[in-house]
């Protein structure tokens, strides 16, 4: 969500703010589609329709529109940009009074298209002048770093996500094992038990005597096999033996 804001922005920057500045319109009212962060505030807004959770702001500590203000907590992840230039990206926890809230931030650095309008109120341009008036939004340096991109969402949605998560896991896991036994006992039963079965029935018929139809078809060449054609051999031999004796 941060790097949708983000492609928003620079949409803005790049290919509205260069249209919507020769429009004839602009010098008369102040067009605040050519805002990065009013394009990037708006497309978010829209997309809180389906994700309440999650809120976006971009706080600035001298901002033109006096709604961007930075509050308190704001200020101080602005100020942890300007104490530690290295960091571009912030991830933390806060209270708030519905609970923990987990945040996403980025900072935001005066670029050479910013200073064209918030350097100094003569170099802004007078429709913004007349909305915005010429006290705050200005006197920017160049890079420095005026404000920050803020994703922000309750920790009981990561935590419920996470839960899905896990339960899904274990359910898959539960099922796949499941799976695996029902497999295994299926071949067990049919590679081991059925055959040595029909050995033990057999064996049993020629323990009472009944000698006909006790030799059994050897198929493969596995212990089971193996025990099969020792069976059979040992059946020729006493079928053998019986008639000797007879």
């Amino acid at each position: 969500m941060m790097e949708s804001a983000s492609s928003v922005r620079r949409y803005t920057s790049d290919e509205l703010k260069p249209l919507l500045m020769g429009n004839p319109k602009y010098q008369q009212e102040f067009l605040p589609q050519i805002v990065p962060a009013y394009g990037a505030t708006t497309t978010f807004a829209k997309l809180r329709t389906k994700f309440p959770q999650y809120t976006y702001r971009e706080p600035a500590l001298n901002p033109t529109n006096p709604q961007d203000r930075a509050v308190d907590w704001e200020a101080d992840v602005i100020q942890h940009f300007r104490n530690h230039p290295s960091d571009s990206e912030l991830v933390a926890e806060r209270a708030t009074p519905t609970g923990t809230a987990l945040y996403l931030a980025h900072p935001i650095a005066a670029l050479p298209t910013c200073l064209q309008c918030h350097s100094d109120p003569s170099a802004a341009p007078a429709s913004m002048i007349r909305k915005y008036g010429a006290d705050h939004g200005f006197g920017w340096q160049p890079n420095e770093i005026i404000g920050a991109q803020i994703v922000s969402v309750p920790t009981a949605v990561p935590v419920s996500i996470a839960g899905n998560a896990f339960r899904s896991l274990m359910l898959s896991l539960t099922l796949t094992f499941a799976a695996l036994i029902v497999a295994t006992n299926v071949i067990l039963l049919l590679l081991i038990i059925r055959p040595v079965r029909r050995l033990a029935r057999v064996a049993n018929q020629v323990s009472t005597g009944q000698l006909e139809g006790a030799e059994l078809p050897v198929r493969g060449k596995d212990e089971i096999a193996e025990l099969t054609a020792s069976f059979n051999r040992l059946f020729t031999s006493l079928a053998k033996a019986m008639r000797l004796l007879g």
